[in-house]
Parts: C-alpha cells; structure tokens; sequence
C-alpha cells in the first residue's frame, strides 16, 4: 500500500523558515511528478512547486526566489524550503506523487497535508 507522509509544518513569524518533507512509503513507478500543492482557507488548492522527471523544477510566481523544492536522487522522497514566509503563505500544504494517465501505470497519489501558519 503506498503512503504519502508529509511532515514539518508549523506556526512561524514572517520572515521565518519552515522545511517541508515528504516521504513516500511503498512500491510505485517512477514519479513523473512530485510536488507540493497548498490550500488557504476559502481558496482553491494550488501548486506551489514541483520536481519534474529529468530535472525540471517549476515554482509558482508567488514563492519563486523564496522557496526550492529538491528531490533526493533515487528516493521517492521531496523537501521543500521555504523562507522569508509571508502571511499570505499560510496554508495546508500537500504533497503530490503521480504518473499521469498518459503513461504506463498512472497513479496520482496524496498526502493528508501539514498545516504552515505564518502569525505574528
């Protein structure tokens, strides 16, 4: 059975930093994404960044220059750092493993999520 954990979450002061991770746990193809998606209360979810098979690191334009999400080499494991947060960075963070349905043995896993607070 495959699992997605994410951990690290918490209530920061902006400006602070936080260091998302996620592990996932159990047989699965190779990801052809692994990513974080954050939802705020009221809003829809969004992607935040992501790890592309082969490379690609994509950011959304509003935490571009503050956070970097990196992938171990050969772990289905993902982290996201982020720093100088801002209150509009509190959220419910989400981790996303998939393959998409384009590919052989799609899959489109998630996380419970991790709560980010950012309050002075």
């Amino acid at each position: 059975q495959v699992q997605v954990v994410e951990s690290g979450g918490g209530l920061v002061q902006p400006g602070g930093s936080l260091r998302l991770s996620c592990v996932v746990s159990g047989s699965i193809f190779t990801p052809y994404e692994m990513g974080w998606y954050r939802q705020a209360p009221g809003k829809e979810r969004e992607r935040v960044a992501r790890h592309i098979s082969g490379g690609r690191l994509e950011y959304a334009d509003s935490v571009k220059g503050r956070f970097t999400i990196s992938k171990e080499n050969n772990k289905n494991s993902v982290s996201l750092q982020m720093n100088n947060l801002q209150f509009e960075d509190t959220a419910v963070y989400f981790c996303r493993v998939r393959r998409p349905s384009g590919l052989q043995n799609a899959y489109d896993y998630w996380g419970q999520g991790t709560q980010v607070t950012v309050s002075s």
